[in-house]
């Protein structure tokens, strides 16, 4: 009996299934996220990528076998995808939750691990792809209408796993996601009897209900924040928020304290309080309830109202409130709290109503859930001292957040942060001192900057600092320090046990009188930063501490490739991980999926028939394509991040738009007559330059507009190109399907292993260029794809 479904049924269930890969996508990013680190964000995108890359590898090797057994097939791997996306986590959890980034450069097993992680990770979407692949391979005639189902399915995945991610536990989505895809499986049926289907349909039936009621609990990395805080007697998980900009967790231990910067003269209480977590990594504690003593007034962070009480504070990045809290007690009059995550102040007001209830209630607070860039652009008040967020982590953080965009800490931020200072306002920010030397410096360089921009001619008269046992916090005052407030800073010091770091008239052995330090290479940095040849000084030091910009927003990324053999001389090969693994990881990722990426490219040739130079026109054309798609999509979310002023609904935006756009482009590719794909990835090309050069101002100089035209203006600046990035491929497989139709399959999994190297190669090209220069490679890779397809035309087939 013949499989139903040979028109609409596939259309439906080629939508089904690309919706649960996505969602799924999006649900891992969030999983490993939480039990590893962020930077393993382009690993996962890799994965998923891989696995097409796999499939249209091995549908290229046994096309003919696959394509006369569709019928058979197609219900099985559907079958088999979601047996898999109810299982994978409980398939990984043992693996992944003993992995230690840490140690992939100094234990092969560790590598091991990570590898076999990442193709059991890889198998839902290998299931999935041949099912989709083999669709595209049996029907290349219908490629348009195929290939619409394909791209609509993704991006309604996309605004079904953020949906779901606000709603469920990442964990709980994978086996939501399986269900779907039983769907795709039973439209195909259509009322066929098969067993052994039938019998992969209960039994995938029986994972995704068993996943959902008793979900995989998350394994944690020793090293994330909420695993050692879980480690404390008495810890007590006593909310968990799930949420698409990240799950909240708040955590209380009888043992826990919080005590980042205080003085060793405090000799009040610490008192115990819970500390709050988004994705496992610690964001702050919980505020003092009012009138107790707050040991945060006994810390560095009090450095600012040592000098005057202010009138209106500023808190970016907001978090937990103890900022928010301590300018009140302090006598601020007015506070306005910035901070992008939802609902973290929901979950935390529930949790905490003494303390933090009470903050958001307090009519002298005001709570702003926005992107601080953002608020920073279309706020028109003044301030009389801005907050910005800490600055690394206690002992270091390893380069754990080397690619993590920190868009407060850029040039155009810390300036546009002095435009909102009242004439005698101040900026504080505090940093962990690290060592080696990096993120103080890095601080003081971008500070020293910005008073430069600013026309400040004597920076060090505006600038006082003060260090702890742990933490340096830096006060910038737009007017300059008078003798008095010199004083003040002075007598804080003294009765604090602290020592001034930088002052107007500052005596080298005032530096280390209460907390030495091992060296005086902090205080080389800082005095070496204020001279007018600092520039050489950035050169020269074998860290990367030059200010960033908003095109490369990656403060924490430290590391410097040409200065590579002298760090492993200077600190040794095995410590050099520990000191800067985010990158270096990245790095050793983006190898092996290139390596791989290459391997599955070429294999098919040993049983291709002869290609010549049709093979590397179809290698050209359909590897800038995949490549082109990955940097665009990465650079325009980067863009948005910013107009928009959440990141989560700005990555939804962009990938919803184009994929649902690039639907509809397929689609219009079967309504036309002699379409040249070359003409059509020209053009795209042509507007990716055109964004690349026009977008950024648009942008900026439409910040002033409330949120609803925001998102109007992003849709039509989004939607013209994102149609046409949908023509190419399709219009490229329906020629080569004229040409050379055993090289059909290969074309599909050239784009999605060229994909692959696009996901693991565009952070670090990034961090090394920036965002724009990426745009531009992103038409330069659909160029390539149009020399390679020059004279070409694609006969229009009925849809």
């Amino acid at each position: 009996m013949r499989l139903a479904g040979r028109g609409y049924r596939r259309h439906f269930a080629l939508a089904l299934v690309s919706a649960a890969l996505l969602s799924f996508q999006i649900a891992l990013l969030q999983i490993v996220a939480t039990s590893q680190w962020h930077h393993f964000a382009a690993f996962v995108i890799s994965i998923a990528l891989l696995g097409f890359g796999v499939a249209g590898t091995l549908l290229a090797l046994a096309r003919d076998w696959m394509v006369t057994r569709q019928d058979q097939l197609l219900p099985v791997l559907l079958c088999a995808c979601a047996v898999a996306l109810a299982g994978v986590l409980w398939l990984t959890r043992a693996l992944f939750g003993g992995f230690d980034s840490l140690l992939l450069f100094v234990d092969p097993r560790e590598l091991l691990r990570l590898v076999a992680v990442a193709w059991l990770l890889m198998l839902p979407f290998l299931c999935g792809a041949l099912a989709i692949g083999l669709i595209f391979t049996a029907g290349t005639e219908r490629i348009g209408s195929y290939y619409f189902a394909n791209m609509l399915g993704s991006g309604f995945g996309c605004l079904l796993g953020l949906a779901g991610l606000s709603l469920l536990l990442p964990q709980q989505l994978p086996p939501l996601c399986a269900l779907l895809t039983l769907a795709a499986t039973g439209i195909l049926l259509a009322g066929g009897h098969r067993c052994a289907t039938h019998a992969g349909m209960l039994l995938g039936l029986v994972l995704a209900a068993a996943a959902l009621l008793y979900p995989a609990q998350l394994p944690l990395s020793q090293y994330k924040d909420l695993s050692r805080i879980l480690d404390l007697p008495g810890a007590t998980i006593i909310a968990q928020h799930p949420a698409a900009a990240g799950q909240v967790h708040v955590v209380a231990a009888p043992g826990l304290r919080s005590a980042a910067g205080v003085s060793l003269n405090w000799s009040g209480p610490l008192p115990s309080t819970a500390a709050v977590f988004v994705n496992g990594d610690m964001v702050g504690s919980l505020p003092p309830e009012p009138g107790t003593d707050d040991p945060r007034d006994a810390s560095t962070y009090a450095l600012p109202y040592a000098l005057d009480v202010p009138h209106a504070v500023l808190v970016l990045n907001a978090g937990t409130g103890t900022a928010v809290a301590q300018a009140r007690a302090l006598g601020a009059a007015r506070v306005v709290a910035v901070e992008s995550h939802g609902p973290l102040a929901e979950v935390l007001a529930a949790s905490a109503p003494e303390s933090f209830g009470r903050l958001l209630a307090d009519p002298g607070v005001d709570w702003q859930t926005t992107a601080p860039r953002t608020w920073l652009a279309r706020d028109r008040q003044s301030y009389d001292l801005v907050i910005l967020p800490d600055v690394g982590g206690f002992g270091g953080n390893a380069g754990l957040f080397a690619l993590h965009e920190q868009p407060l800490l850029t040039r155009e931020a810390l300036y546009q942060i002095w435009q909102k200072l009242t004439p005698q306002g101040m900026l504080a920010i505090t940093a962990w001192v690290d060592y080696p030397v990096r993120n103080p410096a890095r601080l003081m360089a971008s500070l020293v900057e910005m008073l430069a921009a600013a026309g400040v001619s004597d920076p060090a008269a505006h600038i006082a600092a003060v260090r702890s046992w742990g933490t340096i916090t830096f006060c910038i005052k737009r007017a300059p320090l008078t003798a008095d407030e010199v004083e003040r800073v002075r007598a804080f010091t003294a009765r604090w046990a602290f020592d001034p770091a930088l002052l107007p008239g500052l005596q080298t052995e005032e530096r280390q009188t209460h907390n030495r330090l091992q060296d005086d290479t902090l205080f080389t940095l800082l005095d070496a930063l204020f001279d007018e040849r600092r520039t050489t000084f950035y050169n020269d030091y074998p860290f990367r501490i030059r200010p960033v910009s908003d095109d490369r927003p990656f403060f924490s990324q430290f590391l410097r490739w040409d200065r590579l053999g002298a760090m492993i001389t200077l600190y040794g090969q095995r410590t050099l991980p520990f000191l800067e693994s985010g990158l270096l990881v990245a790095g050793l990722a983006a190898l092996v999926l290139v390596f791989l990426a290459a391997l599955l490219i070429l294999l098919p040739l040993t049983r291709l028939p002869s290609t010549g130079r049709h093979g590397w026109r179809t290698l050209l054309y359909f590897g800038g394509l995949g490549i082109g798609y990955m940097w665009t999509e990465l650079a325009l979310i980067h863009r948005f991040v910013f107009y928009l002023g959440q990141p989560v609904y700005a990555a939804a935006l962009v990938m919803g738009v184009m994929l649902t756009c690039s639907a509809i482009g397929s689609a219009l590719t079967g309504r036309l007559i002699n379409l040249r794909p070359g003409r059509w990835t020209a053009v795209v090309a042509a507007a990716l330059l055109l964004h690349a050069l026009l977008l950024a101002p648009l942008l900026q100089a439409t910040l002033s507009l409330p949120l609803p035209g925001r998102v109007t203006l992003a849709l039509v600046a989004l939607l013209p190109g994102a149609v046409v990035m949908g023509m190419p491929f399709p219009l490229g497989l329906r020629l080569l399907n004229c040409e050379q139709p055993a090289q059909v399959p290969w074309a599909w999994g050239i784009n999605g292993c060229c994909s692959v190297v696009g996901a693991a190669m565009a952070t670090l090209l990034a961090v090394e260029v920036g965002y724009s220069l990426l745009l531009v490679l992103a038409a330069g890779a659909y160029l390539v794809a149009v020399l390679s397809s020059v004279g070409r035309a694609a006969p229009a087939r009925p849809q």
